[in-house]
């Protein structure tokens, strides 16, 4: 949602923030700011726009200069991208930055008009930073323990008090936030990206800690002033996955990173050839014992779990239901503690994703997160971890993330099929193997790069088109049509080829444009007819396939085809022409394509 990171050591602590916020501009980036201890005073520079607006500010003007500070990168909740409305927030005593959203903020707000405060901002976070200066005794570990037990909704705060020059306070809820551990310096931040140039050692902080931060120590104490002993984690990225290594656009290298990502996630849960998930926690035993599975994700995420949900039910033959996460809550579903609830998340932040995990526990049943980010909440709180080893995944738009969720549902549904008797263990580990090669696979599929390039030219002027396929193809349709109204902004819609004939065909007109998805070879003849619907009423279809289908000259304007493999496996095939027709699409359309308009890459409030 938005992007933190603070400092205090011996560097030019401007310098450094605006470093650490690069990191973190696609969590948002519709204003950002900074606060500096300057000479014993807070100094304040913020600017609408993007990072580069408040660095241009800064060079024309005069950048803060001190060795303690506070930054901030925001995707807009409350007030729109304004300079007030940016922050920093506070005033001369206290200064701090805020990611998440404060649900009583009005009732705070109104409690503060009384109290004689005025407010210059329409943000929520404003609201918090006058708390603080209303109850500071002197005593900042207090103070902030008083304010938060005021306010409701989800936080991680920076704070800077002007009688401790050269200390930052942290504490956090429901809203990532890390303590950067280096020596004689020390950092916060959103995620791990952000500090990785100076040290890759890292304190996670839990619920109401409060994190007192100088360039020689860290100290965490609970609202009571308590002190918490914690453990130094080390992050396993380094810097250059964390950069574009020469790619032009973080996408791009994702798209590219694709086939590594796949086999390290993959290759410690296979053992002797077969799927072997008790390392993550999940044994045989239990895989036995589920009545029922929940699949609960957002966007991308929630995707892949339709792919998962097909290949489960087709192998394993356990029903499955896949749920938005934020709808799951308020359809008050029927789970009991004999159900296994997937929670699929990148971040392993997700706010709507974290809520259904606390309504599965509270119903009793086994809840297993599929997580790229290690120590993350959804991670921490769940039964079991099944970790994606994604590595940073930097652009807003999924890719390589989206490949390891899908990967982890195959090796699930092999493994569940086994267990149940559904599959014998040679089919199993035929399937197995057949995943081992899908990096080898996948390697073949990026050389379509040009053939997509080409697509995409000719979609570029499109107002609208549609993706439409069949079973796991209708799943795939789902996220090539995410993947491309996200970063291009054309309108763009997927739906179930057979329910063409259903209202949708009436959308078609001359020489609009249909991605058709044909990979299920049972399903082929009936999506082929489906195609010849849309292009007698003048449609240009891009048909992507198999490369064993002979299709005559006249079904489909172009082709795109993809290695013969198991028709199970294709979603992880077909990604990546996905990618490049929504990638290159949106770079000759000229947008802006790590940081699309109006989103941030973790949604981390409801």
């Amino acid at each position: 949602m938005c992007g933190i990171v603070g400092y205090v050591g011996e560097r030019e602590c401007a310098d450094v923030l605006v470093d650490g916020l690069k990191k973190l501009e696609y969590r948002g980036y519709d204003s950002a700011g900074i606060a500096v201890f300057e000479n014993g005073k807070i100094v304040v520079e913020k600017s609408k726009g993007k990072l580069q607006d408040l660095v241009d500010k800064m060079a024309k003007e005069k950048k803060p200069e001190g060795h303690c500070g506070i930054g901030h990168t925001r995707w807009a909740t409350h007030g729109e991208p304004s300079d007030i409305n940016s922050h920093p927030h506070g005033n001369k005593r206290v200064s701090i930055v805020h990611n998440g959203i404060i649900e009583n903020y009005k009732e705070i707000k109104d409690f503060l008009l009384d109290q004689g405060y005025g407010f210059e901002s329409e943000t929520d976070t404003e609201t918090v930073a006058k708390l603080l200066d209303y109850y500071y005794n002197g005593n900042p570990i207090e103070t902030i323990g008083k304010v938060i037990d005021k306010v409701n909704g989800s936080y991680a705060l920076g704070i800077l008090f002007r009688d401790f020059p050269g200390v930052l306070y942290a504490v956090r809820k429901d809203s990532p936030l890390i303590i950067g551990v280096g020596e004689n310096e020390n950092f916060i931040a959103s995620d791990v990206p952000a500090i990785l140039k100076y040290t890759n050692k890292y304190i996670l902080l839990e619920k109401n800690e409060i994190a007192t931060i100088k360039e020689d120590s860290v100290l965490i104490t609970n609202e009571e002033g308590k002190v918490i002993e914690k453990e130094i984690n080390e992050a396993d990225w380094t810097m250059d996955a964390a950069e574009k290594g020469g790619y032009e656009h973080f996408m791009l290298k994702e798209i590219n990173e694709q086939p590594n990502a796949i086999k390290t996630t993959i290759t410690p849960r296979i053992q002797d050839g077969m799927p072997y998930l008790e390392e993550s926690g999940l044994t045989k035993e239990m895989l036995k014992s589920f009545r029922r599975i929940y699949i609960v994700a957002c966007g991308t995420a929630m995707h892949a779990g339709l792919v998962g949900k097909y290949v489960i039910e087709k192998l394993a033959r356990v029903e499955v239901t896949v749920d938005i996460a934020s709808e799951f809550r308020y359809r008050n579903p029927l789970i009991t503690k004999d159900d296994l609830v997937i929670l699929i998340s990148q971040s392993g932040e997700t706010a709507d994703t974290y809520a259904a995990l606390k309504l599965a526990k509270e119903r009793g049943a086994t809840t297993a997160s599929v997580v790229n980010v290690k120590g993350s909440t959804i991670a921490r709180e769940s039964d079991i971890v099944i970790y994606t080893h994604a590595g940073p995944e930097i652009s807003v738009a999924s890719t390589k993330a989206y490949s390891v969720q899908l990967s982890i549902m195959y090796l699930l549904a092999f493994e569940l099929a086994y267990v149940k008797g559904e599959i014998s263990e040679e089919r199993c580990r035929k399937l197995t193997q057949a995943l081992v090669e899908i990096p080898e696979k996948l390697e073949e599929v990026l050389k379509l790069k040009e053939r997509c390039q080409f697509i995409a030219s000719r979609l570029i002027n499109s107002e609208s088109l549609l993706y439409i396929g069949r079973g796991l193809d209708y799943a795939l349709s789902m996220e090539g049509s995410l993947k491309l109204k996200e970063i291009s902004y054309i309108h763009s819609e997927s739906y179930a080829a057979g329910e063409l004939k259903h209202g949708t065909i009436s959308l078609v007109t001359e020489d609009m444009p249909v991605i058709a998805v044909a990979t299920q070879s049972d399903l082929l003849e009936k999506t082929v007819s489906n195609i010849k619907e849309v292009k007698s009423r003048g449609a240009k279809v891009t048909m992507i396939c198999t490369e064993d289908v002979d299709i005559e000259k006249d079904i489909a304007n172009h082709l795109v085809k993809i290695p013969k493999i198991y028709d199970e496996l294709t979603p992880l095939l077909v990604a990546i022409p996905m990618q490049y027709i929504a990638y290159y699409t949106a770079v000759l359309k000229g947008c802006d394509v790590d940081q699309p308009r109006n989103l941030a890459k973790s949604v981390t409030v409801e």
